[in-house]
C-alpha cells in the first residue's frame, strides 16, 4: 500500500464521482498547486516529496496513465535539493500541471479540474467548502455566428459547494489498510 493520502480524501472521492457521471463534461485539463513556506528540508526535494501526491490524484481521477512527463525545478536554499518545481503531464488529450514549492509565501493545497460543461476546485485549506463546482464554460454557437469570434460565448452560472464528509483522510486510509488485510484485496493506493 502506497501512502497516497489524498486518494482517500472525501472531497477527492466526490470529485471523481462528478467526473465519472459526466457532470463536468469532457475533461480538458487540470492543475494543482502545493506550496508553502514550511520546514527547511535538508535531505529531500520538493519534486519527490510533494508531486507524487498530485500525480496520483490525476491518475485516479482520469483513470489513465501519463504518456508524457516533463519537469523543471530549481535549488535556491541548498545545492542538489530542488525547492520549487513545475511539472507538466499529458494524459492522452488531457493536460495536467503541478506547481510545488516549499519556498513560497502562500500555503496552498488546491486542485482545479476544467471540463467542457463545468469546472471544479478542491481546496484542502478550506475548513468546510473543500469542493466547489462552477457552472461555467464556453458555448460554441457555430450555426448562428457570422464570425468565429461570435461563435464562442461565455456561460457563467452558479457555484455549488456540495457537503463533503470531513473525516480525516489518514483515518480513512488506515481503515482501508485494515479492510484490505482482512479481505485479502488490493487497496485503492496499491503499488501499481
Amino acid at each position: 500500500m502506497v501512502g497516497h493520502l489524498l486518494l482517500y480524501h472525501p472531497a477527492v472521492q466526490m470529485l471523481k464521482k462528478y467526473i465519472q457521471s459526466g457532470e463536468l463534461g469532457e475533461i480538458y485539463y487540470l492543475y494543482s498547486t502545493r506550496v508553502n513556506l514550511g520546514q527547511i528540508r535538508q535531505d529531500e526535494n520538493a519534486l519527490w516529496r510533494l508531486v507524487p501526491h498530485d500525480i496520483a490524484m490525476f491518475i485516479y481521477l482520469l483513470e489513465e496513465s501519463p504518456v508524457v512527463v516533463s519537469a523543471q525545478g530549481s535549488s535556491y536554499l541548498q545545492p542538489n535539493f530542488v525547492d520549487i518545481v513545475f511539472v507538466t503531464v499529458r494524459f492522452g488529450k488531457v493536460l495536467a500541471h503541478v506547481h510545488a514549492s516549499w519556498l513560497d509565501p502562500h500555503k496552498i493545497r488546491q486542485l482545479t479540474v476544467i471540463g467542457s460543461k463545468k469546472m471544479a476546485t478542491f481546496d484542502d485549506m478550506e475548513p468546510e467548502d473543500k469542493l466547489k463546482i462552477y457552472d461555467k464554460g464556453v458555448v460554441t454557437n457555430y450555426d448562428t455566428a457570422s464570425s468565429f469570434s461570435g461563435s464562442l460565448l461565455l456561460r457563467s452560472g452558479e457555484v455549488f459547494s456540495p457537503r463533503v464528509d470531513l473525516t480525516e483522510p489518514l483515518f480513512l486510509e488506515c481503515q482501508e489498510f485494515i479492510k484490505c488485510m482482512k479481505e485479502r484485496r488490493e487497496p485503492l493506493s496499491d503499488a501499481k
